[in-house]
């Protein structure tokens, strides 16, 4: 349709153009005069030809494109048709593929149908067969278990009864036997345990601890003190802190600012010069620094004079006078809630007093009581145990060995080797655990000490118990007809489990189990 209607364009042009040139033939004739007629008529013939040639020219090529056209036409239909048809083909052969699959599987489907119901028909047989005889060795073993509890004298349940118990016993030897190679086990990585679980009971307890032991108070006149004491862009408050190494907060508790920090002198320090510097009015960092400086050098001197006070009435001389300075810090130290200065004096008396009953050096015994706990003047600045940072510090400052090895083992980091060792430690022992001593009514003593013997008791083979060092640790002596050398290893366990569940106490308490085996004779 396209080709046929460029054809009609092209022959209407070369016609409009043939009417063109006669028309101006024919003009051109009426117009000129006769002389020129023929030169005119040879001018339109001229492009009449040429118009014809035109036309003859652009025929062939449109004649051409339509040949071309149906040539391409033609040959994408063939190819169109091909691939159609090889595509039918296909999905033929994939037809007749499927069909084929199926067959195969609608022949094993009805193999398997037919097994199927063969093989029902057998297990259906087998179960009436099975029946059958289950039917018969129920009756079997009714007879054999009534002729069995004939012969034993026991019925089927005692003998279960029995069998349980039994075997209740051997898993609990069993597990005594685990838990005492557990234990052998974890005795080489002891120590590393033993650091995770006085961190995690650091980090338990440190709350109330810290709330209470590690934070001062200093009251306010008015609200209004507040920023004076933060000062502009907080330099005062930024003062102070550089000053004394203390923390100072400033938070919403009413006329009051609260100093935190672990060393308690500094923070004694601070709070007196806060104190001073709020009653004065003058606060500038200029102040700051003069009135710190003068009372640290205040404090040093109450330090030493209470230190010179302690030594004096225990009536010990020739102490380092740093050592004196040291012992005056433990007037600003607390020990689960005991006055650690306090507490070495007492331990100073004791010491003296079980000393003279023996026979021992007095004034050794006192300064070794004195002294047993000098490291914890410097326990928050040097690390260790206080105890082994107290014996350096003594050898540091020219004590005597017999005094140095005292202090290190009064918590038995190192063995005891002399009876003063084990007087400073009985005496460390009596200081903290009187009742009162650490903030523990006599009442509540007490109850503690009767509710361990008493939870003890509610175990099966215990003989007697005895509850020591004030109820830091308990002792049970178990009868050895009942219970064995593994079961108490369980028993102490369940012991102090049951303590943990039932009592509340402040730090921990130690379970012994012992047994022992007497043989006794008679020579006659």
């Amino acid at each position: 349709m396209a080709i046929s209607s460029q054809l009609i364009s092209l022959i209407s042009g070369i016609l409009l153009t043939l009417l063109l040139g006669i028309l101006i033939g024919f003009f051109i004739r009426k117009k000129f005069t006769e002389s020129r007629v023929e030169s005119i008529e040879a001018l339109s013939k001229k492009i009449v030809e040429e118009a014809k040639k035109e036309a003859e020219t652009v025929k062939k090529e449109a004649m051409l494109q339509a040949k071309d056209s149906l040539y391409q036409m033609k040959m994408e239909f063939e190819k169109e048709t091909k691939e159609r048809k090889q595509e039918i083909q296909d999905q033929e052969k994939r037809i007749l593929n499927k069909e084929q699959n199926l067959d195969r599987k609608i022949e094993g489907i009805e193999k398997r149908e037919t097994e199927f119901e063969k093989r029902e028909r057998l297990l259906t047989q087998k179960e009436k067969d099975a029946l059958e005889l289950k039917e018969k060795y129920d009756l079997l073993i009714n007879e054999q278990k009534k002729k069995l509890e004939y012969l034993a004298g026991i019925s089927s349940q005692e003998a279960k009864e029995w069998l349980i118990q039994a075997m209740e016993n051997e898993a609990k030897h069993e597990a005594a036997k685990t838990i005492r190679r557990l234990e052998n086990e974890a005795k080489e990585v002891a120590d590393k345990k033993a650091k995770e679980i006085i961190s995690l009971a650091i980090k338990r307890y440190a709350g109330d601890y810290v709330a209470e032991k590690t934070v001062s108070y200093v009251n306010l006149p008015n609200e209004e003190m507040k920023g004076r004491i933060i000062g502009r862009e907080g330099r005062n408050i930024r003062a102070i802190e550089a000053a004394t190494g203390i923390d100072l907060i400033i938070d919403d508790t009413p006329e009051a600012v609260i100093l935190s920090g672990f060393n308690s002198v500094r923070r004694e320090v601070a709070r007196l010069s806060l104190e001073r510097l709020i009653s004065d009015g003058r606060i500038h960092p200029a102040r700051i620094e003069e009135v710190v400086k003068k009372v640290s050098q205040e404090v040093e001197v109450a330090v030493r004079e209470a230190g010179e006070a302690a030594t004096f009435d225990v009536g010990v001389h020739g102490i380092h006078p740093e050592m004196i300075k040291l012992v005056g810090k433990l007037k600003y130290r607390s020990s689960y809630g005991q006055n650690v200065l306090q507490h070495s004096l007492e331990v100073a008396f004791l010491c003296g007093v079980m000393a003279a009953e023996l026979g021992l050096n007095i004034k050794q015994a006192k300064r070794a009581g004195l002294l047993h706990d000098i490291g914890k003047a410097v326990d928050h600045e040097v690390e260790g145990s206080h105890a082994v940072i107290g014996a350096d510090l003594a050898k540091r400052f020219g004590e005597s060995n017999r005094v140095i090895h005292a202090i290190a083992s009064h918590h038995e980091d190192i063995p005891l080797e002399s009876t003063l060792d084990v007087l400073v430690q009985a005496a460390d022992t009596l200081s903290g655990a009187r009742p009162g001593a650490r903030k523990e009514m006599l009442e509540t003593y007490v109850k503690r000490l009767e509710d361990l013997e008493k939870i003890a008791h509610s175990f099966e083979g215990i003989g007697k118990t005895y509850a020591l060092q004030a109820g830091r640790e308990i002792r049970i002596i178990v009868e050895s007809e009942k219970v064995s050398d593994n079961d108490i290893y369980v028993l102490s366990r369940d012991i102090a489990k049951k303590i943990e569940e039932c009592l509340t106490y402040p730090g921990q308490i130690k379970v012994t189990v012992i047994r022992e085996i007497r043989a006794v004779e008679y020579a006659k």
